[in-house]
């Protein structure tokens, strides 16, 4: 299964009666979550690192074939340099092996503070990570990162370690009018998206429109790249974020879709199993 869909969480009460079937309590969202979709950003591991008793739960509330992508907490990538946290970055990973096959690659998110002057401390975290046996990628915020001569000294490095590229698109929440409901997630930095593949995997994080319709051309073109990568052997993360998160899911679903319709080779969907035959999304 070489690609991967799925939202930044799983514990919303938004989702209910659409998502999940009405009156599905709290603690039943993650075994219902991971038997419709693939895949989870797993976004809470950065703001506090799980127990083991919590990650036992998640071992036992999914299939076996799904999969966490956990974000490094911010006490490690939001503190400055990065070295002098790799002990605690390696213990984050230590806590994290009972998920065995269902941990995904993990990922760096740096802040729009961690500049390209500090590449050699970049690098010196990046190899101290065993990227082996516990893959990674790395999100970049700073805007220079996406200039020549950095955005190529980025790209090699993380080829050279074999560190994936997290790809974060955020171009359809800046597109049209200035919608209120996308206030909060445009907090999201407006940086521009490099198709770029660095590792034998690669995280995609979509920021979705709440209207399906503005959607659409971005959509379309990740179609496109996706196709491509899997057909050179690529494993996709493919991530669906919305400023109204009840609309995540709908979003998700709709890209399959297109991928299905578009004859992207692609695993079933294991939601629309669930449905015979399973509700068609419309743009309109």
């Amino acid at each position: 299964m070489n690609f991967l869909i799925g939202c930044a969480i799983w514990a919303y009460k938004g989702w209910v009666g659409e998502l999940y079937p009405p009156g599905t309590r709290a603690t039943d969202f993650l075994r219902l979550y991971s038997r419709r979709l693939t895949t989870v950003e797993g976004n809470t591991t950065f703001y506090a690192v799980p127990n083991p008793e919590t990650i036992s739960r998640w071992v036992e509330q999914t299939p076996p074939e799904f999969e966490f992508c956990l974000k490094l907490p911010r006490d490690i990538t939001h503190q400055g340099l990065l070295q002098p946290h790799i002990p605690a970055a390696l213990q984050f990973l230590t806590g994290m092996q009972p998920l065995g096959k269902r941990l995904g690659p993990m990922f760096v998110q740096l802040p729009p503070s961690y500049r390209p002057s500090l590449i050699d401390d970049l690098t010196a975290f990046l190899m101290a990570w065993p990227r082996e046996t516990a893959p990674l990628a790395l999100e970049v915020r700073h805007p220079d990162w996406f200039q020549e001569p950095y955005a190529s000294q980025l790209n090699k490095l993380l080829e050279q370690l074999g560190v994936g590229r997290v790809l974060l698109d955020s171009r359809p929440i800046y597109n049209g009018e200035d919608d209120p409901q996308l206030q909060s997630e445009r907090r999201k930095p407006k940086l521009p998206v490099q198709f770029s593949v660095t590792a034998p995997f690669s995280l995609i994080r979509f920021i979705s429109h709440p209207q399906l319709s503005q959607n659409q051309p971005f959509m379309e073109e990740w179609v496109t790249q996706i196709q491509q990568w899997l057909q050179a052997g690529t494993r996709i993360y493919f991530f669906v974020h919305c400023p109204l998160e009840a609309r995540s899911p709908d979003n998700a679903r709709y890209f399959q879709q297109l991928l299905e319709q578009s004859g992207v080779s692609v695993p079933p969907l294991p939601w629309n199993n669930l449905e015979h035959p399973p509700n068609q999304l419309s743009l309109w």
